[in-house]
């Protein structure tokens, strides 16, 4: 009976795991392309997902700690050993081990980007700013001074 409930929980996360691997795609595009009208999409989406996926852990875990088993791979295996759907769980549980693998992933070069993004905005603003830019050239062809930053609305 255990076994056939955390069989269920298990195959329970593998759509929403799926979801957030394709939301986290689309989010790489979105940003690299700085569009961000359906970056708030995939975020208050991605966020649902997380929600979610983390009650459905915690049930897991709830599940196999009440059976005295660690609420990780080995009580799973504990259960899978004893159970006739043993073979199926721990195939369920592979597949849900290489989307979360691929997701982080994917959420780790999505933060590379945006790291890189801010890098290129905070340049893009200190050269505005007038600052720390002595390669920029005045109207006299002579490289820009260093002197005190400008309002954005004298530059």
């Amino acid at each position: 009976m255990h076994d056939t409930t955390l069989l269920q929980l298990i195959e329970d996360d593998i759509a929403p795991m799926q979801e957030l691997l394709d939301l986290l795609q689309k989010e790489a595009v979105a940003l690299h392309g700085r569009d961000m009208a359906p970056l708030e999409n995939i975020l208050a989406r991605k966020q649902s997902l997380i929600v979610l996926l983390e009650q459905q852990g915690l049930r897991r875990n709830q599940l196999l700690t009440s059976l005295g088993l660690s609420a990780d791979r080995a009580g799973v295996e504990a259960v899978a050993a004893q159970s006739p759907n043993g073979e199926l769980l721990l195939q369920q549980l592979d597949v849900i081990s290489q989307l979360m693998q691929a997701c982080q992933q994917l959420n780790e070069t999505n933060g590379r980007i945006i790291q890189v993004q801010q890098h290129v905005t905070d340049n893009q603003i200190r050269i505005l700013m007038g600052g720390d830019s002595p390669s920029l050239y005045d109207s006299r062809g002579s490289t820009s001074p260093l002197t005190k930053p400008r309002a954005l609305s004298q530059v």
